[in-house]
């Protein structure tokens, strides 16, 4: 009998956390091409987009995705982590993956992974993260999608879903991350991202660091690939200047506070793009998904520029500068899952931009493994009180860590033990004039929207 989505969601978790296995120990592609092999290689039976980066990879998967949608193609969609329930991780046409579904697919994947260990050709069971790509592909194979972009979970070379062969392969932008698995400088980092570009294959990108660009210079070189830039598609911005518009936060706006709108020339005709991404760094996200999109058209995919133009303006990606309003007696929020120092200061900008001279009272945890004494000097200068918390996820690391590892900020850091207990002590110290800003952490955020009841779609 197959299991319940409460039994297959406990099981996938008892394999343990995604990232508690180094590349060289994780189960390898050798592997898992053997395991998709035994259910007949879904991943063949759909054309893919792979994108790769340290950040923006979600933020350009989600802004192509709507793309696709809005030219009316069946589109799959895989992202990593996910903010309130696993199913976000797998989607179609915007609709996660249902329970039921996704029992079904945990069953057939884990009887198929027990199988293969059982007969020895596999060495151990498959990983969290394994799985879960194995449930995606094959839903997408049996559900027909035209086609799916996926997003790398970590790294490119060694990551489950590079065994695709993806028309096109986008590497966003590359800084320092998952050191432990990746390596200790931007080159090495670089070099495990440019695992997912194909010889003769399609690899979209912007320029970036120096250290990265020489990595994926000398990767497009060595393979034959065709570099195509997202330059001509990022808006020119003089010093000072905004494309943003702050909209009032009324009954209107209720969804989306903030738009970056400018007018742009693609595919041969002005469209004005409109993004509810806000920052300067989503400009350079979105300009790889336009970017993208082109290279889909001339593969003969139904995109123009209409549906390039409607799929920004739909793009739902929520816990990224995510603006919710003042009401009921709750203060302004502010949710942004920046989780490196890169991320830190683009979150700094945008409160800069638009917060400037409010009082900021930030929520603040983060994973153990993540650089947070960098991610601490970059934001706490800006918050009047700092809320120390943890997620519940073992990785977390405590409020006296953190504490402690920001000690040089001089903040005034105060401890509480969850996210529940943080959230309303600085809703309490942030009054209604105040902001609150909750980022460290994909998983602080996604527990601050599971208990604002702030939908996992909203933006």
């Amino acid at each position: 009998m197959p299991a319940s989505y409460d039994t297959a969601v406990a099981r996938m978790y008892a394999l343990g956390h995604e990232l508690a296995q180094t590349p060289s120990d994780k189960f390898d592609l050798a592997h898992m091409r053997l395991l998709l092999a035994a259910l007949e290689n879904p991943e063949r039976r759909f054309p893919s987009v792979l994108i790769a980066g340290t950040n923006g990879k979600g933020s350009t998967a989600a802004t192509l995705a709507s793309i696709l949608r809005a030219a009316g193609l069946q589109t799959g969609l895989y992202t990593s982590p996910h903010l309130i329930r696993i199913n976000e991780r797998i989607q179609i046409n915007g609709e996660p993956v249902a329970d039921e579904k996704f029992a079904l697919l945990h069953d057939m994947v884990e009887r198929t992974a027990e199988r293969l260990v059982e007969e020895g050709e596999l060495p151990w069971h498959p990983s969290f993260f394994e799985m879960l790509t194995a449930m995606a592909f094959e839903h997408f194979a049996t559900s027909r999608v035209e086609i799916a972009v996926l997003e790398v979970g970590m790294g490119g070379r060694l990551d489950a879903t590079n065994v695709v062969e993806p028309g096109v392969s986008v590497i966003t932008d590359i800084s320092l991350d998952h050191q432990k698995f990746l390596g200790d400088t931007i080159a090495e980092i670089a070099g495990e991202k440019v695992g997912i570009i194909r010889r003769n294959g399609i690899v979209v990108t912007l320029p970036q660091i120096p250290a990265a660009n020489d990595v994926i210079g000398n990767a497009i070189l060595n393979l034959d690939a065709r570099a195509v830039s997202a330059v001509p598609f990022v808006p020119p911005v003089s010093p000072g200047a905004t494309p943003y518009n702050r909209k009032s936060l009324t009954a209107e706006a209720e969804k989306n506070g903030l738009w970056a709108q400018y007018p742009l020339e693609v595919m041969g005709k002005e469209i004005t793009v409109r993004t509810p991404l806000v920052g300067r760094h989503q400009l350079r996200n979105v300009a790889l998904a336009i970017a993208a999109a082109e290279e889909l058209a001339k593969q003969g995919f139904a995109v123009n520029a209409e549906s390039i133009e409607r799929g920004i303006r739909e793009t739902r990606w929520p816990g990224r500068f995510q603006v919710l309003p003042a009401r009921d007696r709750r203060p302004e929020f502010v949710l942004d899952v920046a989780h490196n120092p890169a991320g830190a200061w683009a979150l700094r900008s945008a409160l800069s931009t638009w917060y400037e001279g409010r009082r900021i009272v930030f929520v603040f945890g983060a994973m153990r493994d993540k650089a947070i004494q960098e991610m601490a000097e970059i934001l706490f200068p800006l918050g009047e009180y700092i809320i120390a918390t943890r997620a519940d996820n073992p990785r977390s690391a405590t409020p006296e860590e953190i504490r402690e590892t920001a000690s040089r900020t001089h903040a005034d850091i105060k401890l509480t033990q969850d996210v529940k207990s943080g959230l309303e002590r600085a809703q309490e110290l942030a009054a209604m004039d105040g902001i609150v800003v909750v980022t460290g952490s994909i998983y602080v955020v996604g527990e601050v929207m599971r208990i604002l009841g702030v939908p996992a779609d909203a933006q």
